[in-house]
């Protein structure tokens, strides 16, 4: 059970050490959990499973975070600047269902929400956004060495190539919203 002025939300933006590498630096997030979600395969999916396109399930970040410090229209709003919201099942490289990009709310308030970021981002963008807004229906965290991976493998390739251009779009876009606002 979370505390009294916790959320959640849970984001697809491709793979899940981008979305996460993202998230965590904004002020109010308190945790970011890689994962799985959406799937109509029984069980818990392993990274394998999931990377075949199978499963049904997306790779996901589940965000905890204090809705008084980081309003989750705000959320939205970075999760979808640092990601290609206009790429049906794909992001960058990554191919497949297990790459889309997805908003599952978790109440009627974030669906309502999630729809007029979209609506109000739209205008931003030469082609249309494809997000799904789906209601969360499973969340299975990844295996531990997912978590916190652009952290401890900074001078990986894919996090060198990938991962450090949304990190710098996030500081030159949103420094405002983090935690620690320095390079």
């Amino acid at each position: 059970m979370l505390p009294e002025r916790h959320a959640e939300a849970t984001l697809g933006g491709g793979c899940f050490w981008c979305t996460e590498a993202v998230l965590q630096r904004l002020k109010g997030v308190q945790r970011v959990f890689p994962g799985y979600a959406g799937g109509t395969v029984p069980g818990t999916p392993t990274y394998r499973e999931v990377c075949s396109g199978l499963t049904g399930h997306a790779e996901v970040v589940r965000v905890v975070f204090d809705p008084q410090l980081i309003a989750y229209s705000d959320l939205l709003t970075v999760f979808m600047a640092t990601h290609d919201p206009t790429t049906l099942n794909r992001q960058g490289a990554d191919r497949g269902t297990q790459y889309r990009s997805v908003i599952f709310y978790h109440d009627a308030g974030q669906q309502q929400t999630a729809r007029e970021v979209i609506s109000r981002l739209q205008a931003y963008y030469n082609d249309p956004i494809v997000t799904e807004i789906a209601p969360l229906s499973n969340f299975h965290p990844a295996e531990a060495e997912h978590f916190d991976y652009y952290n401890q493998h900074p001078e990986q390739g894919y996090c060198r190539v990938v991962i450090d251009p949304k990190v710098k779009k996030l500081r030159e876009g949103f420094a405002g919203l983090l935690k620690d606002p320095a390079p």
